[in-house]
């Protein structure tokens, strides 16, 4: 029955009882009829201003996060809120007891450098009361409202991008280039979403073998030159690739052929310290007459930046190698034994020695010693952990240099070479030459985002050199780019991307290293402050075409493919310590334990026949729908643009 006939048919009841006269229980009931009814229509018509308050609710909340997701995606302006609040509401608000009755106010609040943007959606509404209206209300009213805060959730993007030789088949850096920094790429689709300067920042990370972290930082205190500065004896875990020094290394001087060769540790010898071109003989004139300069290590793929020099020794005659049949006399360019040399005995009985005069040499590394505060730095480096005299009387403590041998002379029970460096002179190729290329950090470091503080934490200076190119120098043809800091400077941006181009081997774990760098504010590329009143997406996206083959240790990987212990999960000894990398990444945690980082990865696999499937690239994304698998170079644009949505959706402030 409707309500409206509920009411008529009682009012009549009321008069009937009111006229009759049959007894004491009409009285009794006409007395309580009116407070009955009340108390009955009270709880009808609250339960519809219920409703219609909760329908209210639903369409303003629905409404704010609606708003809040325009303004965040840049397809409104704060002028147009108020009537977009009211489009969006009309079409939510369905409950018919209050159709238009009801109004809302919108207000919007910008940010401030320590609150966030607000928008509140105040209501107001009634229904008509059916039985409160006997006693008096005719109507019920409700005022829901509903706050949102817009811009308080800001993002960070690391863009961890493969800049290797093979990222020119295929069209694939081309293709990344589009999808990255062309028309509607994900750099257009971030910025988008950046209704202010700074909601929305992006570093980009090229990568190879190392990162280029631009050669006008060379005076930065976070770098570690002990690798710059050292001899080849003294390069970091070289393992089975260590370099040794020849057993006759006093008698080697001006006009001997080189000591070294590429078996023998990686190199052979360069006429003077910035040459790349190999050597055969010491020279004997000009500046550099008696240096001893290593070439590039082939093992490595690196630059020395320093030469050993000859300085006649006291005395300068005498034996300087005795019991092993490998002793030996050098030779000169002639072919003959260096002049006065001469061996005797055999096998263990065999001694070789100089009787001219002048022909026995102290060699001295070229790069100054710790006391030099402009070349050095302080960094430890030959001779630097030890006093000196610590180094000239067996046994020599570890620390000391491996630039010649106690008392200049091998011999079968002193065949360590010990003496420290002592050279003086400037440096044959001070730190300002530095082209800018990082190598990864000294272990466990390479796999964390530990502030740097002393040199296990600093990141080693390394002379990049592969393929005949130095890939960091800005002279080189094919220059492997500078890393590019956070920035909101699309156009810059956009640039970088363009002028990357395709250099040496893979090591993803350097590059993911620094794409993790470039969102942390204690780095040397520091992220912007961080405030506690905002939240931060922190995202890196890592993009190689092929599997780790090259690092810092030339017992890992030699260009071409990654060594492999044989046995774990990541058998591959690159693999294995990028494995480390992402545990401590995914293990990172904010204030309120919530995961830092959410990791893409991208693996472009164009080859013929197809690489394998990167486990280590797998396992690295935060989750498996964020790992992606490419066949073509087509699928890199479509792939960042389902990211760059994706990712829009975390701009989204509740």
């Amino acid at each position: 029955m409707p309500c409206l006939s509920i009411t008529r048919y009682l009012d009549r009841a009321v008069r009937r009882f009111a006229g009759a006269n049959e007894g004491n229980i009409a009285i009794m009931f006409g007395a309580v009829l009116v407070p009955l009814l009340g108390l009955v229509g009270a709880a009808i018509d609250y339960s519809r201003a219920n409703m219609a308050h909760s329908s209210m609710q639903a369409a303003i909340d629905s409404t704010a996060l609606m708003l809040s997701k325009d303004l965040t995606q840049g397809t409104i302006t704060t002028s147009q809120i108020s009537q977009k609040a009211q489009d969006y509401f009309n079409a939510l608000f369905t409950n018919k007891d209050a159709q238009g009755r009801v109004t809302i106010t919108t207000t919007y609040t910008p940010a401030t450098s320590t609150t966030a943007a607000t928008i509140k959606i105040s209501g107001s509404g009634s229904i008509t009361t059916d039985f409160m209206n006997i006693i008096g209300f005719p109507t019920l009213g409700f005022s829901p409202s509903s706050t949102t805060t817009w811009g308080n959730v800001k993002m960070r993007v690391a863009l961890v991008l493969d800049n290797t030789g093979s990222m020119a088949q295929n069209n694939k850096m081309t293709a990344l280039k589009n999808a990255v920094a062309g028309t509607g790429g994900l750099i257009d689709q971030l910025s988008a979403l950046a209704q202010n300067p700074g909601d929305v920042y992006i570093s980009v990370v090229p990568f190879a073998k190392d990162v280029n972290l631009d050669a006008t930082n060379y005076s930065q205190n976070w770098i570690d030159w002990t690798d710059w500065l050292n001899p080849p004896t003294q390069q970091p875990n070289n393992g089975s690739h260590l370099a040794t020094l020849p057993m006759n290394w006093h008698a080697v001087g001006p006009d001997t052929k080189c000591p070294f060769t590429t078996s023998s540790g990686g190199f052979t010898c360069t006429t003077d310290p910035t040459s790349t071109s190999n050597a055969s003989f010491i020279p004997s004139s000009g500046t550099y007459s008696g240096y001893i300069c290593p070439s590039v290590d082939s093992n490595s793929h690196t630059r020395y930046n320093g030469c050993w020099d000859s300085e006649v020794a006291t005395p300068s005659t005498g034996t300087f190698c005795s019991g092993s049949s490998q002793c030996s006399c050098p030779k000169d360019s002639t072919g003959s034994n260096v002049t006065g040399c001469s061996c005797t005995g055999s096998n263990s009985s065999k001694s070789c020695s100089i009787s001219s005069p002048g022909k026995l040499y102290v060699h001295n590394w070229t790069q100054p010693g710790p006391t030099d505060a402009t070349n050095n730095l302080n960094q430890p480096r030959v001779g630097a952990l030890v006093p000196a005299a610590d180094c000239t009387t067996p046994p020599v403590p570890a620390g000391c240099a491996a630039v010649g041998f106690a008392g200049n002379q091998w011999t079968a029970t002193n065949s360590t070479p010990t003496v420290q460096n002592r050279y003086v002179g400037p440096s044959t190729n001070p730190i300002s030459t530095w082209t800018g290329c990082i190598a990864d950090r000294t272990q466990p470091n390479d796999t964390t985002g530990v502030a740097a503080s002393d040199v296990t934490t600093e990141f080693p200076a390394n002379q990049y050199y592969e393929n005949n190119v130095a890939y960091c120098s800005s002279s080189a043809t094919t220059q492997l780019k500078p890393i590019t800091p956070l920035s909101y400077d699309w156009s810059a941006l956009k640039t970088a991307v363009n002028a990357m181009q395709t250099t040496g081997g893979t090591n993803q774990a350097v590059g993911l290293a620094w794409g993790w760098q470039t969102l942390l504010t204690n780095s040397p590329v520091p992220a912007p402050a961080e405030t506690g009143i905002t939240t931060y997406n922190r995202v890196i996206i890592l993009l190689s075409d092929g599997l780790n083959t090259e690092d810092r240790w030339p017992d890992y990987g030699n260009g071409s493919t990654q060594t492999t212990s044989g046995s774990g999960q990541f058998p591959g000894l690159i693999d294995a310590r990028q494995k480390l990398l992402c545990d401590n990444l995914k293990n990172a945690r904010d204030s309120k334990g919530n995961s830092m980082y959410t990791v893409y990865t991208i693996q472009v696999n164009t080859s013929s026949p197809a690489d394998p499937t990167s486990t280590i690239l797998q396992y690295c994304a935060s989750s498996p729908d964020k790992f992606y698998m490419l066949t073509s170079s087509t699928q890199i644009v479509t792939t960042f643009r389902s990211i760059g949505i994706a990712l829009s959706q975390l701009r989204v402030a509740m």
